[in-house]
């Protein structure tokens, strides 16, 4: 039988540094962590070939004196437990293993000078040998070089990414402490350049807006769209207080590593916080998009348990309904404080896609170019070729001519232009999206603000109004009902008429009343009455499909948002119907009116608006 024996130091530090130093970026979060646990109001990063080569961390921090530095660098040695209680930790770290696990695989040295000492020490770790301290130069704080990373754990050097692959998920780690700590400087360079430069937050210092400051800090991160389409949260219960900014429905991404989620200041990544956001967003964008959000959750520290994890990326709460239905609220009442407002983003994307080509020609004939040296006289000739001519006076001639010598344009114009008589001459600042002017290829209406001009998407817009008044039809009590003159027999393969039935009763509340009709199909006696004339077929095939992606577990009535989408949708004004003046305005009121309306159910948004200094500085008017 093997003899036990008990494992030499610096294999058990090894062993450590295998749970908390999966690569450079880890590394590097708990010597930041550490800076920031040290008061440190401005840290700077060097980082060389990813982090394999050099990882240097410099802070302006309280410093240690040459006993503490000497106790820094032993297992379990930390001064973030006063009084041993696992239960009340308000510090980024406090297992005291992070400075031996980087030094038994590095070569680690530590250059610290206490705050009001009058000598700096350092110490050497390497290879999890440690040399004594010796005195060194340094004005203030604490300076951490781990070089050669994984020297002495060789096997650990293959598992690594390239550097630049590195190099980004240090960046990565570093953003998201600077975001939780607007108040303390960051910088991160690999020695030739600057990665991140950010400047510490003014306002935290005069306690003037702290979560203005940090929005500027986000979005110095996470870029100006973000900054300028950010809702502000803010949630208080029971204790539970939630901050933060979320962006509006429009303005989302492929994938969730745009949200950031934080518990008393320590960046976390927790399926119960996102499963509470994608909730929150669930009646706005389709479920393979994902929302832009940054949100702060501090609540009191017995209540969290950090102690789960060794990167201590996760936690446990212990009242978790509390919390997602914190996060839910709060996101939930700020997106309908937005009311129709729509991503900005939309706007600037559309105006990027009529900025004029460049180049010299435009569609066949020369147009100047502005700021050119030469003149237009000067660059092109004043006597085209006749080819050219002839090409350019094609391209000006109007569709025909008057008997009396003017021009009579007799084709079909291709916006429908309404008589100014029922339709006002100015819109009125009352109303946000302005006064209907014209439908443009039977689904776009074009309407004047005072500012500028709004294109309504009147099939998305119209979709987002009659989900709307089905949501609230049915937390009235049911959805009203429409009898069909001839019920509509659907043919379908069982497996979906099966589901359909069983789900029957939830589908009538909805409106929707159907039975099965033999094996392969099922007859539609009932409509909601709010959709109107629609495609009753059509309909019962999208819901069977979605009925076919969902589990059998749920009930419709959680899956609110995914069956009513489907109903408005069928429901909604078609693409390629004709409206009147009259319809037109009276769409855009209701819009106004509705909340959540400058995005149709799934993320997609109803309007764009341009203002009128963008829309003239695409004429050279500015």
């Amino acid at each position: 039988m093997p003899t036990l024996r008990r494992l030499p130091e610096t294999l058990v530090n090894q062993i450590a540094a295998g749970e908390v130093v999966e690569r450079p970026a880890s590394a590097l979060k708990e010597l930041v962590e550490n800076a920031l646990d040290a008061g440190a109001r401005r840290i700077d990063i060097v980082l060389r070939d990813g982090g394999r080569t050099l990882i240097q961390v410099s802070d302006d921090g309280c410093g240690m004196d040459d006993g503490a530095l000497s106790l820094a660098v032993e297992r379990h040695a930390t001064s973030k437990l006063p009084d041993d209680d696992l239960t009340h930790i308000s510090t980024l770290g406090f297992r005291g293993e992070a400075l031996p696990s980087i030094g038994a695989v590095s070569r680690l040295s530590i250059t610290s000078r206490a705050r009001g000492g009058d000598t700096a020490w350092r110490i050497r770790v390497e290879g999890g040998r440690l040399s004594p301290p010796e005195p060194a130069a340094l004005t203030a704080g604490t300076r951490v070089e781990v070089r050669d990373l994984f020297f002495a754990t060789p096997a650990r050097l293959k598992f690594l990414k390239a550097p630049r692959t590195e190099q980004g998920h240090a960046v990565e780690i570093i953003q998201r402490l600077a975001m939780a700590h607007p108040e303390v400087a960051f910088s991160l360079g690999d020695g030739s350049r600057t990665l991140l430069d950010l400047a510490a937050a003014p306002d935290l210092a005069t306690g003037d807006d702290p979560y203005r400051a940090r929005l500027a800090r986000l979005g110095a991160i996470l870029g100006r769209e973000f900054e300028d389409n950010a809702l502000a949260v803010n949630a208080e219960r029971s204790g539970y207080r939630l901050t933060g900014h979320a962006g509006l429905p429009t303005l989302h991404k492929r994938t969730s590593a745009q949200q950031f989620l934080f518990v008393n200041g320590r960046p976390v990544r927790d399926k119960l916080l996102l499963g509470a956001v994608r909730g929150a967003y669930m009646d706005f964008i389709s479920s393979d998009r994902h929302p832009m959000v940054a949100l702060f959750l501090d609540l009191p520290a017995e209540e969290v348990d950090v102690n789960v994890h060794p990167a201590k990326t996760e936690v446990r709460f212990r009242d978790a309904g509390l919390v997602r239905g914190l996060i839910v609220g709060a996101l939930k009442h700020a997106l309908a404080e937005a009311g129709h407002r729509a991503s900005t983003t939309v706007g600037t994307a559309t105006l990027g896609a009529f900025r004029p080509q460049e180049g010299p020609y435009q569609g066949g004939y020369p147009r100047p170019h502005s700021g050119a040296s030469a003149s237009w006289a000067t660059r092109y000739p004043q006597h085209p070729s006749q080819g050219l001519a002839e090409a350019q006076a094609a391209w000006q001639a109007p569709d025909g001519r008057s008997s009396g010598g003017g021009f009579a344009f007799d084709s079909a114009p291709a916006a429908r232009v309404e008589q100014p008589g029922p339709m006002p001459v100015e819109p009125d600042p009352n109303h946000p999206l302005g006064a209907a002017k014209a439908q443009v290829h039977a689904n776009y209406i074009i309407a004047q603000t005072g500012d500028g001009l709004v294109i309504v998407d009147q099939h998305a817009a119209h979709e987002r109004l009659v989900y709307e008044r089905m949501k609230e039809a049915l937390a009235a009590g049911g959805v009203a009902r429409q009898a069909l003159l001839l019920p509509e027999v659907v043919e379908l393969d069982e497996a979906a008429v099966d589901r359909l039935v069983s789900r029957a009763p939830e589908l009538e509340a909805l409106g929707l009343v159907l039975e099965g009709f033999g094996p392969g199909a099922v007859v539609v006696r009932e409509v909601p009455a709010l959709l109107g004339q629609t495609d009753a077929a059509g309909l019962v095939r999208d819901l069977a499909e979605d009925l076919a992606e969902t589990d059998s577990a749920l009930s419709l009535e959680d899956r609110l948002a995914d069956v009513c989408g489907t109903m408005a949708c069928h429901g909604s004004v078609r693409s390629g119907r004709r409206l009147n003046a009259e319809e037109m305005n009276a769409l855009l009121r209701q819009m106004e009116a509705t909340p959540h309306s400058g995005q149709c159910n799934h993320g997609r948004p109803t309007y764009v608006e341009l203002k009128l200094s963008d829309i003239e500085r695409l004429f050279g008017r500015r």
